[in-house]
């Protein structure tokens, strides 16, 4: 049986390969849909002894099917964002205690103590649906910050000004979170010299703006802000972990959580360190869904394991996570 902690206490690349080949045979014998397509692909178990002999799933699977590897009550289903008529995905938690655990995790391994921040959460295409695991986290890591200025904005624009201002003034650490156009939004109304604050964005122009270059992007809110870096969020609805990007564009991420990089021609090749490719995302915290899911990001990997998100397969719905389309 692999726990919580087996997953949450990885410290080497040794511990990581042997917990997910563990994973790997935990959900091969419990998920049906994945046993299936590793059937499909005519897949020996007994012969997979490294990262790279791992089938992964196809994130489309979860607009289809639910992907599941135990038989416990569901406690909830985050769903993704798209448009109307468009196929959402879906997935089914049967332990979001896993997910609580991952992003608190998460959080502390990249920013530290949560209470030292006010969180400041500009996200309103996500306030104005159900389901989302995003606005799941930020609700949560709101309340853990115990502070009684953190909380939600959704289109009151002067009130985040004023709190803002008041708040990096005062020498308070303040975290702003938000989607991208929604932060566009902001410092076209309002221009900012911060000190004391971070920005971060969850990516999604939600078809409010045309899409741009993250290059191009982080500059108009570095400009705006007066900051001299933008953060980022990187994470989707299928997944239970996020990687974080502290500037330039950058991801790494926790220690339960690693990408490999498909050759886009050939989804069972993988490429060398810089090349760009399909990111493929192994996050372990997701032992009771599907820990090897092969997105339809493009990017490329370095080799301290860190990445960079370049855009999006052509064929693919355009979706918030933090994707830009080049």
């Amino acid at each position: 049986m692999i726990t919580a902690t087996d997953i949450f206490t990885i410290s080497s690349q040794k511990q990581f390969e042997k917990t997910a080949l563990k994973v790997f045979r935990f959900q091969h014998e419990n998920n049906l849909v994945y046993r299936e397509f590793c059937d499909f692909l005519k897949v020996d178990v007994q012969k997979v002894k490294s990262l790279q002999q791992i089938p992964f799933l196809p994130i489309q699977f979860f607009k289809s099917h639910n992907v599941v590897s135990n038989s416990n009550p569901i406690q909830t289903t985050f769903t993704s964002s798209g448009t109307t008529g468009m196929i959402t995905s879906k997935h089914p938690v049967t332990d979001v205690s896993l997910y609580e655990e991952s992003y608190r995790k998460g959080f502390a391994e990249f920013y530290g103590n949560i209470e030292d921040y006010v969180i400041l959460a500009l996200l309103p295409s996500y306030l104005e649906r159900e389901g989302s695991s995003l606005i799941y986290m930020v609700e949560d890591l709101i309340k853990l910050s115990n502070h009684p200025e953190s909380g939600f904005y959704l289109h009151n624009h002067e009130d985040l000004i004023k709190k803002l201002t008041e708040l990096d003034q005062s020498g308070q650490n303040v975290i702003l979170i938000g989607v991208t156009y929604a932060l566009l939004d902001l410092i076209e109304k309002q221009q900012f010299q911060l000190q004391n604050t971070i920005i971060m964005e969850t990516g999604g122009m939600k078809g409010k703006r045309k899409e741009m270059i993250r290059e191009e992007l982080h500059q108009q809110l570095c400009d705006g802000f007066g900051v001299s870096s933008i953060h980022s969020e990187y994470g989707m609805t299928e997944l239970l972990s996020q990687a974080y990007s502290l500037g330039e564009g950058v991801f790494e991420c926790p220690s339960w959580m690693q990408i490999l990089i498909r050759d886009t021609e050939d989804a069972l090749t993988y490429i060398p360190q810089g090349k760009t490719g399909g990111i493929n995302v192994i996050d372990l915290a997701n032992i009771n869904s599907c820990s090897f899911i092969a997105t339809q990001d493009l990017g490329k990997k370095y080799p301290n394991n860190s990445f960079e998100v370049l855009g999006r397969f052509d064929n693919s719905d355009i979706r918030g996570c933090n994707l830009m389309v080049v």
